[in-house]
């Protein structure tokens, strides 16, 4: 015999219902022998429960309330019964309300809702929908009995959870069966006193139902029809990668149930369990899908963990003090007096100091514990002994179960070093010799970030994500945009990996989606979707969001930004950034953010703030890593003073040089601030805070480059007047440095501690002398690299290769995912 059962949404509606119905004539055409168990319609247990309270309340519209049950009901017979047979079961329906009505009367005149007479209220649910189903049956020829669970299964007189005598019910179910080849509708949840007497079977009471049945005649199997393809790696509402599980073991089952996977309730199939009888979760919505088997040793997996579970929320109590050290019966004590005072606990964390012991719970019990403890261990508090019970709320549990994990290692520390990198604290952990679980607790505002970085790197055949908020959309962020959409299809199908594209931010509109903005129609979502720029609202939508692996990317060279830096790395954010102003600003500052960062386990990226996409800073940080000394930095950093020195010689003037590389658009709008050498001083203060030289941008020193009259100059145009009459003096330099055999370059220098930028001639040895274009070129002395100094040349400007820079920098965090 086979055993199926249909949860509540299974039998929800007509539309369902006939699922149901093809469902059982296939099993039927198929010369199975089939026992099926039915829940209520979805909704309706927890409605009765709320009409039975109404009713006890003194509340009236509990009868309206009733009557868009029983109308729900009718609707289903209207739907799936033809009219010439409808009036029998609407005569059986509405005898089911009438009786219902009966008893809502009573409570109503008492006052007074037992949990006996909650159970009989309850049982309406089952009864109703497994009539209504068994009509629809049989109004389709096919022969079928209602079968009311209180006849065959029996419990003692604990309502809401009755204990079931399987002496007693065994035999019953056994004799029943035996007297009948129909397809039996059996009521699930509810069964009765030895005195007759309606009760409940509890959590997972129709799974219970189908479990005792199946177990009672040797079924072949059990079918859990529900709404969902199986038992999933994690609950997809919460991991949009979760998968179906093809297979699971009763142990396996039983830990995820009890950390919140409510597909099914397995210490409700314990009686199947004990018997070896397979398990199948299967969808009533998607037929074809081959669900999940559950069996006592599940096959082979390619995963280490077999899924991920949690509850949403739950309290940490907490008992400690000196005088539980070494002290025999604390325990005992402990988990005695709250298990006298009906408190479950969920986790158990000690120390092996015995210091302290923690333990979590229902938030709804927290205080009651409290007194609980309080009062069992008040003398020991009044000494001093114990320091006192401390209660944590908003937390919840995270366990990853699975029996792979016995036969490998380093399962723990991949799990705690990813929700390091994601910034995830661990309040408190607990793990049993059998291996089969470790759980851990946190905050609960990181459940849904935890829960997709822990299933990201566990189940890595599923594709990891990047969350990526970029600010400056403009030529560089742009650029990086276009870079990230050619570049998806190979990351995705190559790296398994996905760069979602979470915001985004102009001078004028934002726009946030954690599910993705998409980097194809990136600016006509902003532009329809977006709403008025505001920076610290977009920062602090994106800490709210706290979504796992998060990346922030500042495309700017906005003063202001920087301040949100340090706040984004201490919510375990990377940056990557193009932007000078941090590194360049006053050193407490650039510590600051790179102690943030270290402590916090993400990175803070800014390759490009010096040579664009020239690998520089990654090159000085290598070095500097391995124990190289730094005894010497020449470099030319500026692509348009590169273009200017390099397009200067003989019969040129100077003015034109400047002029051509202004319509080049190489320079500022005004050159001046380009010749004036402040932004390669800021480079070169970078580069020598790279190599442990703790200089403020004011110990820069940089030489004068133009004459006083150039730069007072009131206007662009009377700039360039000036360049003409001071054509004598750039002359000179240029016919200076030729006659000597020299080249003109204008070179940031490290050296002794000191860092100074000038107009300086190099000869034909130098390797700068050959420099052409726009190039940047960086020479590095070190201990290593004494006699022949490391160079480093290439393209040092231009949205291109900037883009492509602060795009390998993100690259770079994705290899820390796991």
């Amino acid at each position: 015999m086979k055993v199926l059962k249909f949860g509540g949404t299974s039998v929800g509606s007509v539309d369902s219902i006939k699922t149901v119905i093809e469902i059982l004539e296939n099993n039927l055409a198929n010369g199975e022998q089939v026992a099926v168990v039915f829940s209520a319609m979805g909704g309706v247990t927890n409605r009765l429960i709320e009409i039975g309270k109404m009713a006890a309340a003194g509340n009236a519209e509990y009868i309206e309330f009733l009557k868009v049950v029983e109308e729900r009901h009718f609707a289903v017979v209207r739907g799936m019964i033809n009219v010439k047979n409808q009036s029998g079961t609407f005569a059986a329906v509405r005898g089911l309300f009438n009786e219902l009505g009966d008893i809502l009367r009573g409570v109503s005149w008492i006052k007074e809702l037992s949990e006996r007479t909650l159970d009989l209220i309850m049982s309406f649910g089952e009864r109703l929908s497994t009539l209504v189903i068994t009509e629809i049956l049989k109004s389709k020829g096919i022969s079928a009995e209602f079968c009311d669970a209180r006849n065959i299964i029996h419990t003692n007189a604990t309502y809401g959870m009755g204990d079931v005598d399987f002496e007693v019910t065994n035999k019953q179910i056994l004799e029943y069966f035996a007297k009948t080849n129909a397809l039996q509708c059996v009521t699930g949840f509810i069964a009765s006193t030895a005195d007759g007497v309606t009760t409940t079977l509890g959590r997972g009471g129709s799974d219970y139902t189908a479990s005792i049945i199946a177990a009672a005649v040797d079924a072949s199997v059990i079918e859990i029809w529900t709404d969902v393809d199986g038992m999933m790696t994690a609950d997809p509402r919460k991991v949009a990668n979760a998968f179906t599980i093809p297979s699971i073991s009763y142990a396996e089952a039983m830990e995820l149930s009890h950390f919140g996977a409510k597909v099914i309730y397995p210490p409700s199939l314990q009686p199947a369990f004990a018997k070896n009888i397979t398990l199948k979760v299967l969808n009533t919505f998607n037929t074809d899908f081959i669900g999940t088997f559950v069996q006592k040793t599940a096959n082979k997996k390619d995963y280490a963990i077999t899924g991920i579970s949690s509850i949403d929320e739950i309290a940490l109590v907490n008992i400690q003090g000196s005088g539980m050290i070494g002290v025999a019966g604390i325990s005992g004590r402990l988990f005695t007096a709250l298990s006298l005072n009906d408190i479950s606990v969920i986790l158990i964390s000690q120390a092996s100091s015995e210091h302290s012991i923690c333990f979590s719970i229902d938030p709804k019990n927290a205080q009651k514990a409290r007194e609980v403890l309080e009062k069992e261990f008040s003398h020991e508090i009044t000494l001093g002994y114990i320091d006192g019970i401390s209660i944590e709320k908003s937390l919840s549990i995270i366990a990853i179960v699975g029996e792979g994990m016995k036969k490998s290692t380093g399962v723990s520390g991949k799990l705690f070093s990813v929700l390091g990198k994601n910034g995830i604290n661990v309040v408190a952990t607990a793990q049993g010799s059998s291996e089969l679980n470790i759980s851990v607790v946190i905050s609960k505002s990181d459940l849904s970030k935890a829960l997709n970085s822990i299933h990201g790197v566990f189940f890595q055949s599923e594709t990891r994500s990047l969350n990526l908020f970029i600010v400056g959309v403009g030529l560089i962020g742009g650029t990086l945009l276009e870079q990230v959409k050619n570049q998806t299809t190979y990351l995705r199908e190559e790296k398994l990996l996905n760069l979602n594209i979470a915001g985004l931010s102009n001078t004028k509109k934002m726009l946030l989606d954690p599910d993705g903005i998409g980097s194809e129609q990136w600016r006509e979502r902003v532009n329809e979707e977006g709403v008025k720029t505001s920076l610290p609202a977009f920062v602090q939508r994106m800490i709210e969001l706290n979504l796992p692996n998060s990346v922030f990317v500042d495309c700017t060279s906005d003063k202001d930004i920087v301040q949100y830096y340090n706040m984004l790395l201490d919510a375990s954010i990377s940056v990557v950034t193009p932007n000078k102003v941090a590194n360049s600003g006053s050193y407490a500052e650039y510590i600051s953010l790179q102690r943030t960062a270290l402590k916090r386990g993400v990175k803070f990226l800014y390759e490009t703030n010096v040579g664009a996409g020239l690998p520089i800073i990654n090159t000085i940080q290598g070095l500097m890593a391995s124990g190289d000394k730094f005894l010497k930095i020449e470099a030319i950093l500026s692509g348009t003073l590169s273009f200017i020195f390099n397009s200067f010689g003989p019969g040129v003037r100077f003015v034109d040089v400047v002029k051509e590389a202004k319509a080049k658009g190489f320079t500022e709008p005004d050159p001046r601030d380009d010749l004036s050498g402040a932004d390669v001083a800021r480079k070169i203060l970078i580069l020598a805070r790279e190599v442990g030289v703790p200089l403020e941008s004011s110990d820069v020193r940089v030489a004068q480059l133009l004459p006083e009259n150039c730069l007072a100059a009131a206007t662009v145009e009377d700039f360039f007047q000036e360049l003409i009459i001071s054509d004598d003096y750039f002359a000179k330099l240029q016919s200076d440095a030729e006659a000597n055999g020299e080249k003109l370059r204008y070179i940031a220098t490290l050296e002794n501690g000191k860092a100074f930028v000038e107009l300086r001639t190099v000869d034909a040895q130098h390797p700068f002398y050959t420099l052409s274009g726009s190039d940047n070129i960086i020479s590095f002395t070190t201990e290593r690299y004494k006699d022949r100094p490391l160079v480093i040349k290439g393209p040092g400007a231009g949205a291109e290769v900037t883009a492509s820079g602060v795009f390998a920098d993100i690259m770079s965090i994705s290899s820390y995912l796991g």
